[in-house]
């Protein structure tokens, strides 16, 4: 669950979102990850149980990186993982790498995004945990990718098998509902990444609660 920037999770908004994915991850023992605001990682890393994402790293060490996230403040934070590369931070590929491996010798869970099959098979040369792919066009959208592009989720989970078969693959842009996850999943992906469909939610726990219905 990616909070983004949104208004909704400014201020308390954050805390109460993640404590919405808690119950419901709770409640149904469907694992749901939260990425909050960087402002608030560390805060919410101890005031949750979920698993707690950064929604970027850079490709810094510790030192001199001043206003850089390096990955170890991140897993310093207590978080457990970070996405890389989202459609909305988009960084070189040679970088994603960098990222990756910095991520790894901190311990943390990569989370690796594409915007096609192509760039897809290219990152999971680099051996991230996950690939999610995320057309661009669909992203914050009311058409979710397994309606409007169920293919590129069957050749994503291809190709990243072909590379590296213990690479898992997710997919967003657009899943609203739980009949979207239901199809993410018979389409061959471990899980999705989800957004507005809840941060904007007039209620985010109904939202969760029927995201996970039939899993």
């Amino acid at each position: 669950m990616n909070f983004k920037a949104y208004g909704e999770v400014e201020k308390d908004g954050a805390l109460e979102l993640a404590k919405a994915c808690e119950s419901v991850s709770e409640e149904s023992g469907i694992v749901i990850s939260v990425c909050p605001p960087t402002v608030d990682l560390s805060y919410i890393a101890r005031s949750v149980s979920v698993p707690v994402l950064s929604q970027n790293v850079d490709p810094r060490a510790q030192g001199s990186a001043t206003g850089w996230i390096t990955p170890s403040m991140v897993k310093g934070c207590g978080a457990v993982g970070t996405l890389i590369n989202h459609s909305e931070h988009k960084i070189a590929k040679n970088l994603i790498g960098e990222c990756v491996e910095l991520s790894k010798g901190a311990e943390l869970v990569t989370v690796v995004c594409a915007d096609n099959v192509q760039v897809a098979a290219q990152v999971a040369e680099f051996r991230p945990d996950f690939v999610a792919v995320e057309p661009p066009e669909l992203i914050g959208g009311n058409i979710s990718v397994t309606t409007a592009n169920p293919r590129i989720i069957e050749e994503t989970v291809e190709a990243v098998r072909a590379v590296n078969g213990s690479i898992a693959v997710l997919c967003g842009a657009g899943v609203k509902t739980g009949e979207d996850v239901k199809k993410a999943i018979e389409l061959g992906t471990s899980g999705v990444l989800l957004a507005s469909g809840v941060v904007k939610a007039k209620d985010p726990r109904a939202a969760l609660l029927d995201l996970v219905k039939y899993l």
